[in-house]
This record gives structure tokens, sequence and C-alpha cells, in this order.
């Protein structure tokens, strides 16, 4: 399979995704559907905060190394597992909800400087910025949901958003970056707004 087809896989899974995943519930307290698939799996699409860190993320990966920015889906992934480990091993993380946003404000700006980091520092960013999202994500996991299929849920439409974000970026950096960095820059406000908000 090669790189190209391998990304109009993806893209085309991820917005199969998207289409599937409107019927679900994105926060607890509603009935958990599929064992808790459904709820995982829309929490982070119908969260703002989270489905524009994640998008960015994936932005932000086209202008990396080859290596690092293939990686940055998994690695994002990896950042959320962690996070909902801690939160289910009960380690606290102090302001995670300022996190969240700081991490969409720094994304953000990340994106609209078409910066280029190292490999090692830049993987570190992606991971540092998803362990705040999983943490949250793991707090808000509904009452009898399953905990394997509410983690497939988060990690797969993680992976998705990151894919998207990435295949846009290629699309942008090849054509019109004005428009991306316009999109990082967009992406950035609103997370000014959520931590003052």
């Amino acid at each position: 399979m090669t790189l190209s087809s391998l990304v109009r896989s993806r893209t085309l899974g991820a917005a199969s995704l998207m289409l599937v995943a409107g019927s679900a519930w994105a926060h607890p307290g509603h009935e958990v559907a599929g064992g808790g698939f459904a709820a995982g799996l829309s929490h982070p699409l119908f969260g703002l905060d989270h489905l524009l860190a994640m998008l960015a993320v994936g932005l932000f990966s086209v202008r990396q190394s080859a290596s690092m920015g293939r990686l940055a889906p998994l690695l994002a992934v990896g950042g959320m597992l962690l996070g909902a480990g801690l939160a289910w091993a009960g380690v606290a993380l102090p302001g995670v909800e300022f996190g969240i946003a700081l991490s969409v404000l720094l994304a953000g700006v990340l994106v609209a400087a078409l910066v280029r980091v190292p490999a090692a520092l830049g993987s570190i960013a992606v991971i540092a910025f998803m362990v705040f999202h999983g943490h949250a994500h793991a707090a808000e996991m509904p009452h009898g949901a399953s905990t394997l299929l509410y983690l497939a849920g988060f990690s797969l439409a993680t992976l998705a958003l990151t894919c998207v974000g990435r295949r846009v970026a290629g699309w942008l950096m090849a054509r019109e970056q004005r428009v991306l960095r316009g999109l990082g820059a967009a992406i950035a406000a609103m997370g000014a707004l959520f931590a003052i908000g």
C-alpha cells in the first residue's frame, strides 16, 4: 500500500466515523450505548476543545520531520491513554481544564507560525498536550461504561481527527499556506477564549 493510498483510506475512515458518531452522546449522564464505545468515540468529536486540539496536532505534524509527522496520530493516542491511565489511577493533574485550553492555544500558535521543531521536542509536545485531554476524557467516562470500549472509542476518534488534520494540512501546504496559518491563528484564538472563559 502506497503512502498516498494509506492517507486516502485513513481520511475516508475518519469521515465515516464522523458521520456515524452523530447519534452518540459525548458526555456522562446519558445512557451508555454500545457499552461505552459510542461515548468514547463521540466525546472528542463533539467537545470543541478536544476537536480543535486533535486537528491542530495533525496540522502541526505536517511541517515536522517525516518520522515524527507519521507518528503524530499515534503519539496523540499515546498521550490520551497516558492521561486516562493517570486519572483512573487516582493521580490528579492540577488545572486540567486550563491545560486543555493551553494545549489548544499553543498547538494553534505552532500551526500559525509553521514551526518546525526537533522530532523529540515535537513528540513530547504532542504527548503533553494530549495527556490533559485523556485525563478529562477518563474523568467524564459515563457510569457503567466498559473501560476498554470507552478507551477504544476515544482512541479511534483521536486517531481519525489527527489523520484528518494531517491530510488537510498536507493539501494546504501544497496550495495555500496562508489558509493553514489562518486556521492555526483561529485555533489559537479559541484556545485563548477557553483559557479566559
